[in-house]
């Protein structure tokens, strides 16, 4: 029990001595110096505190919008091109994220939509047979307009669809126009027998 006694007797004084206090003082000021260090590398390489705000990139063409970015130092990248709206010149800017007004850091990538050149092709349906009611309600429902200009053949149908004809050539099941073309209809007159 004696050697017990001693050795917590020379811990203690061990803990008591200068030598053991200079230790705790220079590690206590080494982890301070590496804190401070680590704090100022993160805030020089993360560039914290700048802010950059997005611009309106809305309606801007790809080389409008790539020589923008490159005087704020920002990056693009073009994610989707979404469905065709007339009111935006092609292939410009319809979305953006972050959006305009927003602060972002140096290199942020600014993802894009853009506007295709034309309203994408959509297959031109099997109506035959079918009402001019049905016909007209599917046409649309698939992004087609029902012109108005019709034209009755002979048949025991009246107002039976019996064809479509587009610019006044007459359309065969399975081709494509591009969504928002007018659309005429060949019904049946309903006076064969």
């Amino acid at each position: 029990m004696s050697n017990f006694a001693e050795n917590l007797k020379g811990l203690f004084q061990f803990l008591k001595s200068k030598s053991f206090l200079k230790q705790i003082i220079f590690a206590v000021v080494g982890i301070l110096v590496f804190v401070f260090l680590l704090q100022w590398w993160l805030g020089v390489t993360t560039n914290h505190g700048q802010k950059i705000q997005v611009p309106n990139l809305h309606k801007m063409s790809l080389a409008d919008v790539q020589t923008k970015l490159n005087e704020l130092d920002l990056d693009y990248v073009v994610i989707d091109s979404a469905s065709y709206n007339p009111n935006y010149p092609n292939k410009s800017v319809l979305e953006q994220n972050p959006e305009p007004g927003d602060f972002v850091k140096e290199k942020r990538k600014i993802y894009l939509t853009l506007n295709p050149s034309k309203y994408r092709d959509v297959l031109i349906p099997d109506l035959n047979g079918r009402t001019q009611r049905q016909a007209t309600t599917h046409l649309r429902s698939i992004g087609f307009k029902v012109g108005t200009n019709i034209t009755y053949v002979r048949d025991i149908g009246k107002n039976v669809v019996r064809g479509l004809k587009y610019k006044g050539e007459k359309l065969e099941p399975g081709t494509s126009l591009p969504k928002q073309s007018t659309i005429d209809l060949i019904l049946g007159d309903g006076n064969a027998n």
